[in-house]
């Protein structure tokens, strides 16, 4: 059986492990914060004291943490041997999947670029989607992880990067349609339209979104669960914006970045995306 060294049980990271657990794998799990990771020793995972505790001896490493530069501080911790195959799962942006790439060469380490797409449930119900790119000669290796926690595996080549790529532009579309819901229903409020009718009007037509039911609610109720925090949504907006630099116009996601940032400023940080309707709407509740 392989070891696998899980470093990240944050909102993501817990139910990824705890799917790992269950498919059989032999998981040791670590998180800076410690009581984040102390619960899935009741699933059978080996909670570890350090990176480097939970990587060793381990043949796998999957990382799900907040961003470039904590992956590659706790890369640097763990120090994995070389051979330890790593699924880098976090969405880090162009610039660090560079870095880290080359920090997993100088180490030996088999690098694959793998994000996901999908938010807390999905991963709670093993039904993420990763997109993945990296070496031929691993996939066996990683596909029992891959499958472990998601509906589906799409490789994209072997050239770090290529996974991230497309991660961005699925990011870019939802940041920008959560935008959009908080937009639309903003501007009912301030009309006075009934913002039901928002929703009745889009029912079963092209147009309608599957998407803006899930986020519309949170945003009328004023209550936000998180399924992907403000601060993460925030710090993904921002390496849209920074990918696409002068060569395109993501307008619509950095009017979600500015909103996404107000609410953050605002105490929303911890709550889920969709309170970026509070940056949006100009009049008390």
């Amino acid at each position: 059986m392989s070891t696998l060294a899980f470093l990240g049980t944050g909102i993501m990271g817990h139910p990824m492990a705890a799917n790992l657990v269950r498919a059989g794998l032999d998981v040791r799990v670590w998180n800076r914060t410690a009581a984040k990771a102390e619960s899935l020793a009741g699933e059978g995972a080996v909670v570890a004291g350090s990176p480097q505790e939970a990587v060793e001896g381990a043949d796998l490493l999957v990382t799900m943490l907040a961003d470039g530069p904590t992956v590659a501080e706790v890369f640097a911790a763990a120090a994995p041997a070389p051979g330890t195959v790593w699924l880098q799962t976090s969405t880090v942006g162009l610039e660090w999947v560079g870095k880290l790439a080359q920090a997993a060469d100088e180490a030996g380490v088999p690098f694959v670029d793998c994000p996901v797409m999908g938010t807390k449930v999905p991963a709670e119900q093993a039904q993420l989607q990763v997109l993945a790119a990296g070496p031929d000669d691993v996939h066996d290796r990683a596909e029992p992880v891959f499958g472990a926690i998601g509906s589906r595996t799409r490789w994209l080549g072997t050239e770090p990067g290529v996974a991230t790529r497309l991660k961005l532009v699925m990011n870019s579309w939802i940041l920008a349609l959560t935008n959009a819901t908080g937009e639309s229903l903003g501007l009912a409020k301030a009309l006075g339209v009934d913002p039901q009718l928002f929703f009745d009007v889009m029912e079963g037509t092209a147009f309608d979104v599957g998407y803006a039911r899930m986020k519309g609610p949170l945003m009328l109720s004023g209550d936000y669960p998180a399924s992907f925090p403000t601060s993460l949504a925030a710090k993904d907006a921002s390496l849209v914006v920074d990918a696409a630099g002068d060569t395109a116009d993501v307008a619509g996601v950095g009017a979600a970045l500015t909103h996404l940032r107000a609410a953050v400023e605002a105490g929303h940080g911890a709550d889920d995306m969709a309170a970026l309707y509070e940056a949006i709407v100009r009049e008390p509740r």
